[in-house]
């Protein structure tokens, strides 16, 4: 007795066979993909400028300084100035989230337009020695001429404040623009622009911390030590800072709490992200929903067809997988079209809101992903229902 026994379909048989149906019915295999398209599309759309708005929203946040502190000296227990240790620097770049640190001190001298100013009359000039990296630090740029260098950090070179500039006359620096300053002529460099996240620079003559402690009668204490950290570790290393700072007086050590800046950023991002699942879940749904409905509608119009087919020997696993794979194929038509067209309105929008254009690349492939699963789901019941039809009945209908 001979057994016969269905060929098996290789994938490359049954992606010939689910694209063939689908080729079958061009118009509403497009209409189909497009709403699917449609639906991903919005998804991504939704997701992309978000995205691009939260960073461009970031981007502003983090212009404000939200984790950006400072560490300065307070008092000791009986009212006396304290002072931060010389190597407070170092010891606070060893904590582990904090990722820059510079510093700036005050010294005793003060700066003049010219020699002949009464000494009491100081301007609120504050002469201030400065790290080469203070403006990366803490954000700060110059308006006109440079910053201090390598060289010009240990020579009488000096580099003024917005403020500072505008009470002092200066305004455009050269190596012909001088001011008194300690008690010799320092040659103006640059002039800063306004920094709003260090205001105490404004008024501010700025030095470089070798020519402060051999010219200018500075202790090489720090005053004010910027410091920069992972933004979700701000608190913790604002916890450490002062027994970090300062070991042995950590009690004398004053520290500045976290921007309000941070704490609406982080709202921000929590109240998007709950945005955005809930958008990308409602448009996933949408697309489920016209797959099933056009392969329900597939099977029902091609009863003739598989009754043919379970005629000529198909097993109802086969009339199942064909079913199932156009599914697929429709659905990854919809999800790669879609995902095309999202890039193109997230990157249009974007432009015009001159953002910066990001799509996460998890929702890129997320959407196509959780298309095809969608799509499997929803063309499932159609596959099984056309899977159990009877090839005679089938055969019988019109």
């Amino acid at each position: 007795m001979v057994t016969y026994r269905p060929a098996r379909m290789s994938p490359r048989d049954v992606a010939r066979v689910g694209g063939a149906g689908l080729r079958s019915r061009p118009l509403r295999v497009f209409l189909s993909a497009l709403g699917i398209a449609i639906g991903i599309a919005a998804m991504l759309s939704v997701v992309g400028i978000s995205a691009s708005s939260q960073e461009d929203l970031n981007r502003r946040l983090a212009a404000l300084g939200t984790n950006l502190l400072t560490v300065a000296p307070g008092q000791t227990l009986f009212g006396d100035h304290s002072h931060l240790p010389a190597d407070a620097e170092p010891m606070i770049a060893r904590i582990g989230p904090v990722t820059a640190v510079t510093a700036i001190g005050t010294t005793p001298a003060k700066v003049y337009r010219n020699d002949r100013i009464p000494v009491a009359e100081s301007g609120s000039i504050a002469v201030t020695a400065a790290r080469l990296d203070l403006l990366g630090k803490v954000s700060a740029t110059v308006a006109a001429g440079g910053w201090l260098n390598a060289a010009t950090e240990r020579y009488p070179a000096v580099v003024l404040g917005a403020t500072a500039a505008d009470r002092l006359g200066v305004y455009q620096p050269g190596p012909a623009q001088r001011v008194w300053l300690g008690g010799e002529w320092f040659t103006v460099v640059g002039v800063l622009a306004p920094a709003p996240l260090a205001p105490e620079l404004d008024t501010a003559a700025l030095v470089g911390w070798p020519v402060a402690e051999e010219r200018l009668g500075f202790d090489g204490y720090p005053t004010t030590v910027y410091t920069r950290a992972e933004e979700s570790q701000v608190v913790a290393v604002q916890g450490v800072l002062a027994g970090t700072a300062n070991p042995e007086n950590p009690q004398e050590v004053k520290v500045s709490r976290p921007s309000d800046a941070l704490a609406a950023k982080q709202a921000t991002d929590a109240t998007l992200n709950a945005l955005l699942l809930g958008l990308g879940g409602v448009a996933l749904l949408v697309g489920g929903v016209g797959v099933a409905n056009t392969m329900v509608i597939s099977v029902l119009e091609r009863r003739a067809e598989i009754g043919l087919r379970r005629s000529l020997g198909a097993t109802r696993g086969q009339i199942r997988l064909q079913f199932l794979a156009e599914s697929l194929l429709l659905s990854l038509l919809g999800g790669v079209g879609g995902v095309l067209l999202g890039i193109g309105v997230t990157g249009a929008y974007a432009s015009y809101q001159s953002w910066p254009a990001i799509v996460p690349a998890w929702a890129m492939i997320g959407g196509v992903v959780a298309t095809l699963v969608i799509g499997g789901l929803a063309g499932f019941y159609p596959a099984v229902r056309a899977a159990r039809m009877p090839p005679t009945e089938a055969l019988a209908t019109p």
